[in-house]
């Protein structure tokens, strides 16, 4: 099983970036799909980005166009590129893996396997 820890994450004025890592170990991360979920106090776990074995993306509505997921096989490392953060985007943020290689990535937080501890974002007005 892939371990994960995130990285990252702060606070941010609305209207800046942040980056966040999400560093495995113990398995490649192109044998998974990997994903981002976020979720805040009270509120469900909300998928926000994924990236496929074959490195396509896919987006939640609320975030496409300002945030990007990557890959580096390299450093066996995902990354959460996020621009234009409002206060809404304040959350926990959890990279999770999922190791089905689906062409289509789940967007439901059940069908991961393996999660971090995540990373907290915090954007103030």
């Amino acid at each position: 099983q892939v371990q994960l820890v995130e990285s990252g994450g702060g606070l941010v004025q609305a209207g800046g970036s942040l980056r966040l890592s999400c560093a495995a170990s113990g398995r490649t991360l192109s044998q998974y799909t990997m994903g981002w979920f976020r979720q805040a106090p009270g509120k469900e776990r909300d998928f926000v980005a994924a990236v496929t074995w074959i490195g396509t993306t896919y987006y939640a509505d609320s975030v496409k166009g300002r945030f990007t997921v990557s890959t580096n096989n390299a450093k066996n490392t995902v990354y959460l590129q996020m621009n234009r953060l409002n206060p809404d985007d304040t959350a926990r943020y959890y990279c999770a893996a999922d190791r089905r290689l689906s062409r289509v990535p789940s967007r439901t937080p059940g069908d991961y396997e393996s999660w971090g501890q995540g990373t907290q974002v915090t954007v103030s007005t």
